[in-house]
Protein backbone atom coordinates (compact mmCIF):
# COMPACT_ATOMS: atom_id res chain seq x y z
CA UNK A 1 0.00 0.00 0.00
CA UNK A 2 1.22 3.48 -0.84
CA UNK A 3 2.46 5.43 2.19
CA UNK A 4 0.23 8.32 1.31
CA UNK A 5 -2.87 6.11 1.33
CA UNK A 6 -1.59 4.26 4.38
CA UNK A 7 -1.48 7.52 6.29
CA UNK A 8 -4.98 8.45 5.19
CA UNK A 9 -6.27 4.98 6.18
CA UNK A 10 -4.56 5.21 9.59
CA UNK A 11 -6.09 8.62 10.22
CA UNK A 12 -9.55 7.37 9.33
CA UNK A 13 -9.18 4.41 11.71
CA UNK A 14 -8.14 6.75 14.53
CA UNK A 15 -11.17 8.98 13.94
CA UNK A 16 -13.56 6.01 13.88
CA UNK A 17 -12.04 4.57 17.08
CA UNK A 18 -12.30 7.93 18.85
CA UNK A 19 -15.97 8.17 17.91
CA UNK A 20 -16.89 4.58 18.80
CA UNK A 21 -14.88 3.91 21.97
CA UNK A 22 -16.76 6.32 24.31
CA UNK A 23 -20.01 4.56 23.48
CA UNK A 24 -18.35 1.19 23.85
CA UNK A 25 -17.02 2.18 27.25
CA UNK A 26 -20.39 3.38 28.56
CA UNK A 27 -22.76 0.84 27.03
CA UNK A 28 -21.51 -2.34 28.75
CA UNK A 29 -22.26 -0.83 32.18
CA UNK A 30 -25.99 -0.49 31.36
CA UNK A 31 -27.60 -3.91 31.56
CA UNK A 32 -30.82 -4.81 29.81
CA UNK A 33 -32.66 -4.78 33.15
CA UNK A 34 -31.32 -1.34 33.96
CA UNK A 35 -32.32 -0.03 30.58
CA UNK A 36 -35.83 -1.36 31.11
CA UNK A 37 -35.96 0.22 34.56
CA UNK A 38 -34.84 3.54 33.11
CA UNK A 39 -37.58 3.31 30.49
CA UNK A 40 -40.20 2.44 33.10
CA UNK A 41 -38.97 5.27 35.29
CA UNK A 42 -39.35 7.77 32.49
CA UNK A 43 -42.82 6.37 31.76
CA UNK A 44 -43.76 6.65 35.43
CA UNK A 45 -42.62 10.29 35.47
CA UNK A 46 -44.76 11.06 32.46
CA UNK A 47 -47.72 9.23 33.97
CA UNK A 48 -47.34 11.14 37.24
CA UNK A 49 -47.22 14.43 35.34
CA UNK A 50 -50.30 13.51 33.32
CA UNK A 51 -52.02 12.39 36.49
CA UNK A 52 -51.34 15.71 38.17
CA UNK A 53 -52.66 17.67 35.19
CA UNK A 54 -55.83 15.56 35.16
CA UNK A 55 -56.39 16.13 38.87
CA UNK A 56 -55.89 19.85 38.60
CA UNK A 57 -58.31 20.73 35.84
CA UNK A 58 -62.03 21.44 36.26
CA UNK A 59 -63.89 23.20 39.07
CA UNK A 60 -62.32 24.18 42.39
CA UNK A 61 -63.22 23.85 46.07
CA UNK A 62 -62.62 26.53 48.71
CA UNK A 63 -61.41 24.72 51.84
CA UNK A 64 -61.11 26.47 55.19
CA UNK A 65 -57.87 25.30 56.83
CA UNK A 66 -58.57 25.39 60.54
CA UNK A 67 -54.98 25.54 61.80
CA UNK A 68 -53.81 28.24 59.39
CA UNK A 69 -57.21 29.99 59.59
CA UNK A 70 -57.08 30.60 55.85
CA UNK A 71 -58.96 29.48 52.75
CA UNK A 72 -57.22 27.18 50.29
CA UNK A 73 -58.43 26.98 46.68
CA UNK A 74 -58.14 23.34 45.59
CA UNK A 75 -59.07 21.65 42.28
CA UNK A 76 -62.08 19.39 42.83
CA UNK A 77 -60.38 16.08 41.95
CA UNK A 78 -57.30 16.98 44.00
CA UNK A 79 -59.63 17.73 46.93
CA UNK A 80 -61.35 14.37 46.47
CA UNK A 81 -58.02 12.50 46.37
CA UNK A 82 -56.84 14.15 49.58
CA UNK A 83 -60.14 13.45 51.35
CA UNK A 84 -59.94 9.78 50.35
CA UNK A 85 -56.34 9.71 51.58
CA UNK A 86 -57.44 11.25 54.89
CA UNK A 87 -60.59 9.19 55.41
CA UNK A 88 -59.82 5.65 54.15
CA UNK A 89 -56.73 3.42 54.48
CA UNK A 90 -54.76 3.40 51.21
CA UNK A 91 -54.21 -0.34 51.75
CA UNK A 92 -57.89 -0.93 50.94
CA UNK A 93 -58.91 -2.46 47.62
CA UNK A 94 -59.08 0.00 44.74
CA UNK A 95 -62.82 -0.58 44.22
CA UNK A 96 -63.41 0.46 47.83
CA UNK A 97 -61.27 3.56 47.30
CA UNK A 98 -63.34 4.37 44.22
CA UNK A 99 -66.56 4.07 46.23
CA UNK A 100 -65.08 6.42 48.84
CA UNK A 101 -64.09 8.83 46.06
CA UNK A 102 -67.70 8.96 44.87
CA UNK A 103 -68.96 9.59 48.39
CA UNK A 104 -66.40 12.38 48.93
CA UNK A 105 -67.07 13.97 45.54
CA UNK A 106 -70.84 13.76 45.98
CA UNK A 107 -70.60 15.43 49.38
CA UNK A 108 -68.83 18.53 48.07
CA UNK A 109 -70.78 18.70 44.80
CA UNK A 110 -74.04 18.61 46.78
CA UNK A 111 -72.84 21.54 48.89
CA UNK A 112 -71.89 23.51 45.79
CA UNK A 113 -75.11 22.57 44.00
CA UNK A 114 -77.29 23.68 46.90
CA UNK A 115 -75.52 27.01 47.41
CA UNK A 116 -77.86 29.96 47.18
CA UNK A 117 -75.18 32.59 47.64
CA UNK A 118 -71.43 32.65 47.38
CA UNK A 119 -69.62 32.28 50.69
CA UNK A 120 -65.99 32.58 51.72
CA UNK A 121 -65.50 28.81 51.59
CA UNK A 122 -67.37 25.60 50.76
CA UNK A 123 -66.07 23.23 53.45
CA UNK A 124 -63.76 22.97 56.43
CA UNK A 125 -60.96 20.40 56.67
CA UNK A 126 -62.43 18.66 59.74
CA UNK A 127 -65.06 16.02 60.52
CA UNK A 128 -67.55 18.89 60.50
CA UNK A 129 -67.44 18.22 56.75
CA UNK A 130 -64.81 15.76 55.49
CA UNK A 131 -61.28 15.35 56.81
CA UNK A 132 -58.86 16.98 54.37
CA UNK A 133 -55.08 16.87 54.68
CA UNK A 134 -52.74 18.35 52.10
CA UNK A 135 -49.83 16.39 50.64
CA UNK A 136 -47.30 17.85 53.06
CA UNK A 137 -49.36 16.54 55.97
CA UNK A 138 -49.84 13.16 54.27
CA UNK A 139 -46.08 12.85 53.66
CA UNK A 140 -45.48 13.29 57.39
CA UNK A 141 -48.06 10.62 58.19
CA UNK A 142 -47.05 8.08 55.52
CA UNK A 143 -43.30 8.70 55.31
CA UNK A 144 -41.65 6.45 52.73
CA UNK A 145 -45.05 4.97 51.76
CA UNK A 146 -46.33 8.29 50.46
CA UNK A 147 -45.59 7.75 46.75
CA UNK A 148 -47.30 4.39 46.27
CA UNK A 149 -50.22 5.26 48.51
CA UNK A 150 -50.93 8.58 46.83
CA UNK A 151 -50.50 7.08 43.37
CA UNK A 152 -53.03 4.34 44.15
CA UNK A 153 -55.56 6.83 45.50
CA UNK A 154 -55.12 9.20 42.58
CA UNK A 155 -55.73 6.33 40.19
CA UNK A 156 -58.98 5.50 42.00
CA UNK A 157 -60.05 9.15 41.77
CA UNK A 158 -59.10 9.49 38.10
CA UNK A 159 -60.91 6.29 37.17
CA UNK A 160 -64.13 7.75 38.63
CA UNK A 161 -63.46 11.34 37.58
CA UNK A 162 -66.53 13.56 37.83
CA UNK A 163 -68.85 10.78 38.98
CA UNK A 164 -71.36 11.46 41.75
CA UNK A 165 -74.27 9.61 43.39
CA UNK A 166 -77.79 10.90 42.81
CA UNK A 167 -81.33 10.05 43.88
CA UNK A 168 -84.20 11.57 41.91
CA UNK A 169 -81.60 13.55 39.94
CA UNK A 170 -80.21 15.25 43.05
CA UNK A 171 -76.82 14.64 44.71
CA UNK A 172 -77.36 12.54 47.81
CA UNK A 173 -76.25 13.14 51.38
CA UNK A 174 -73.36 10.69 51.05
CA UNK A 175 -72.69 9.79 54.67
CA UNK A 176 -70.09 7.17 55.51
CA UNK A 177 -68.49 5.64 58.59
CA UNK A 178 -65.82 3.12 59.52
CA UNK A 179 -67.38 -0.17 60.62
CA UNK A 180 -70.92 -1.50 61.02
CA UNK A 181 -72.20 -3.96 63.61
CA UNK A 182 -73.31 -6.22 60.75
CA UNK A 183 -76.01 -3.81 59.56
CA UNK A 184 -76.11 -0.18 58.60
CA UNK A 185 -78.61 2.10 60.34
CA UNK A 186 -81.73 3.86 59.06
CA UNK A 187 -80.95 7.58 58.89
CA UNK A 188 -83.99 8.53 60.98
CA UNK A 189 -82.79 6.36 63.85
CA UNK A 190 -79.63 8.44 64.24
CA UNK A 191 -80.75 11.80 62.86
CA UNK A 192 -84.21 13.32 62.74
CA UNK A 193 -84.80 12.97 59.00
CA UNK A 194 -85.36 9.85 56.92
CA UNK A 195 -83.71 9.44 53.52
CA UNK A 196 -84.98 6.73 51.14
CA UNK A 197 -81.43 5.79 50.14
CA UNK A 198 -80.05 5.71 53.71
CA UNK A 199 -81.82 2.59 54.93
CA UNK A 200 -80.55 -0.35 56.94
CA UNK A 201 -78.79 -3.03 54.87
CA UNK A 202 -76.74 -6.08 55.81
CA UNK A 203 -72.99 -5.61 56.03
CA UNK A 204 -71.47 -8.93 57.11
CA UNK A 205 -67.97 -8.08 55.85
CA UNK A 206 -67.31 -5.74 58.78
CA UNK A 207 -66.44 -8.54 61.20
CA UNK A 208 -62.91 -8.41 59.70
CA UNK A 209 -62.48 -4.83 60.86
CA UNK A 210 -60.07 -4.29 63.78
CA UNK A 211 -62.69 -1.84 65.06
CA UNK A 212 -65.57 -4.31 65.04
CA UNK A 213 -65.52 -4.79 68.84
CA UNK A 214 -64.46 -2.42 71.57
CA UNK A 215 -64.83 -2.09 75.32
CA UNK A 216 -64.68 0.88 77.65
CA UNK A 217 -64.76 0.76 81.44
CA UNK A 218 -65.78 3.75 83.56
CA UNK A 219 -66.15 4.28 87.31
CA UNK A 220 -69.87 4.60 88.06
CA UNK A 221 -69.21 8.01 89.57
CA UNK A 222 -67.80 9.19 86.25
CA UNK A 223 -70.81 7.88 84.32
CA UNK A 224 -73.10 9.67 86.78
CA UNK A 225 -71.25 12.91 86.15
CA UNK A 226 -71.23 12.55 82.34
CA UNK A 227 -74.93 11.63 82.19
CA UNK A 228 -76.07 13.81 85.08
CA UNK A 229 -77.81 10.93 86.89
CA UNK A 230 -77.59 9.21 90.25
CA UNK A 231 -77.01 5.50 89.79
CA UNK A 232 -78.50 3.22 92.42
CA UNK A 233 -77.37 -0.08 90.89
CA UNK A 234 -78.38 -2.40 88.01
CA UNK A 235 -82.04 -1.74 88.74
CA UNK A 236 -81.47 1.90 87.73
CA UNK A 237 -81.54 0.75 84.09
CA UNK A 238 -85.29 0.26 83.64
CA UNK A 239 -85.64 0.22 79.88
CA UNK A 240 -83.55 -0.47 76.78
CA UNK A 241 -85.03 -0.70 73.27
CA UNK A 242 -83.18 -1.31 70.03
CA UNK A 243 -83.50 -0.32 66.40
CA UNK A 244 -83.89 -2.80 63.55
CA UNK A 245 -80.09 -2.82 63.21
CA UNK A 246 -79.68 -3.75 66.91
CA UNK A 247 -78.32 -0.38 67.98
CA UNK A 248 -79.73 1.14 71.15
CA UNK A 249 -82.77 3.26 70.36
CA UNK A 250 -83.65 4.35 73.89
CA UNK A 251 -82.36 3.62 77.37
CA UNK A 252 -83.73 4.84 80.69
CA UNK A 253 -81.22 5.27 83.53
CA UNK A 254 -82.38 6.42 86.94
CA UNK A 255 -85.62 7.65 85.40
CA UNK A 256 -83.85 9.72 82.74
CA UNK A 257 -84.34 8.79 79.08
CA UNK A 258 -81.47 8.82 76.58
CA UNK A 259 -81.12 7.86 72.93
CA UNK A 260 -78.37 5.43 72.01
CA UNK A 261 -76.67 8.28 70.18
CA UNK A 262 -76.71 10.47 73.30
CA UNK A 263 -75.07 7.73 75.36
CA UNK A 264 -72.51 7.06 72.65
CA UNK A 265 -71.53 10.72 72.39
CA UNK A 266 -71.55 11.42 76.13
CA UNK A 267 -69.38 8.41 76.96
CA UNK A 268 -67.28 8.49 73.77
CA UNK A 269 -68.30 4.98 72.75
CA UNK A 270 -67.35 3.54 69.38
CA UNK A 271 -70.95 2.73 68.47
CA UNK A 272 -74.53 3.01 69.67
CA UNK A 273 -74.73 -0.81 69.62
CA UNK A 274 -73.64 -1.40 73.20
CA UNK A 275 -74.23 -3.68 76.16
CA UNK A 276 -73.65 -2.73 79.79
CA UNK A 277 -72.14 -4.80 82.58
CA UNK A 278 -71.74 -3.64 86.16
CA UNK A 279 -68.79 -4.95 88.17
CA UNK A 280 -68.32 -3.47 91.58
CA UNK A 281 -68.16 0.28 91.24
CA UNK A 282 -67.49 0.19 87.48
CA UNK A 283 -69.63 0.03 84.34
CA UNK A 284 -68.34 -1.84 81.29
CA UNK A 285 -69.64 -0.85 77.86
CA UNK A 286 -69.03 -3.39 75.08
CA UNK A 287 -69.69 -2.11 71.58
CA UNK A 288 -69.99 -3.50 68.07
CA UNK A 289 -69.05 -1.34 65.11
CA UNK A 290 -67.39 2.05 64.88
CA UNK A 291 -69.19 5.23 63.84
CA UNK A 292 -72.77 6.39 63.43
CA UNK A 293 -73.67 3.49 61.14
CA UNK A 294 -75.51 5.47 58.43
CA UNK A 295 -74.58 5.10 54.77
CA UNK A 296 -71.38 3.58 53.41
CA UNK A 297 -69.45 1.27 55.72
CA UNK A 298 -65.79 1.62 54.79
CA UNK A 299 -64.74 -1.81 56.03
CA UNK A 300 -67.87 -3.25 54.49
CA UNK A 301 -66.95 -1.64 51.17
CA UNK A 302 -63.48 -3.14 51.37
CA UNK A 303 -64.96 -6.56 52.14
CA UNK A 304 -67.23 -6.29 49.12
CA UNK A 305 -64.26 -5.30 46.95
CA UNK A 306 -62.27 -8.27 48.22
CA UNK A 307 -65.21 -10.46 47.22
CA UNK A 308 -64.95 -9.13 43.66
CA UNK A 309 -67.66 -6.47 43.74
CA UNK A 310 -67.26 -3.29 41.70
CA UNK A 311 -67.46 0.21 43.14
CA UNK A 312 -70.83 0.62 41.39
CA UNK A 313 -72.17 -2.45 43.22
CA UNK A 314 -70.77 -1.15 46.51
CA UNK A 315 -72.46 2.23 46.03
CA UNK A 316 -75.80 0.72 45.08
CA UNK A 317 -75.71 -1.61 48.09
CA UNK A 318 -75.05 1.05 50.71
CA UNK A 319 -77.04 3.84 49.03
CA UNK A 320 -80.22 2.06 48.02
CA UNK A 321 -81.98 3.10 44.80
CA UNK A 322 -79.30 5.58 43.72
CA UNK A 323 -77.65 6.20 40.35
CA UNK A 324 -74.15 7.25 39.32
CA UNK A 325 -73.88 10.13 36.85
CA UNK A 326 -71.40 12.81 35.82
CA UNK A 327 -71.58 15.88 38.08
CA UNK A 328 -71.87 18.34 35.20
CA UNK A 329 -75.24 16.79 34.28
CA UNK A 330 -76.90 18.35 37.35
CA UNK A 331 -75.46 21.84 37.01
CA UNK A 332 -76.87 22.53 33.54
CA UNK A 333 -74.55 25.38 32.86
CA UNK A 334 -74.29 26.64 36.43
CA UNK A 335 -70.68 27.53 37.29
CA UNK A 336 -69.11 25.62 40.17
Amino acid sequence: MNWKYTSIYTALVIVVVVLIIPAAIVAPFITADEAEQNYEGSQETREDETEEVDLNDGPHVAVFRTVAESVEDVPLETYVARVVASEMPAEFEKEALKAQALAARTYIVRKQWKETEEGEFHVTDTIQDQVYKDEEQLRKIWGSDFNWKMKKIKEAVLETKGEIIVYNEEPITATFFSTSNGYTENAEEYWQNAFPYLTSVESPWDTKSPKFRDQKTYPISEVEEMLDVTFSGPEAITKMTRTDSNRVKEIVISGKSFTGREIREALHLSSSDFNIQIKGDHMIFTTKGYGHGVGLSQYGANGMAEAGKSYQEIIQHYYQGTEIIQADEIFKGKAV
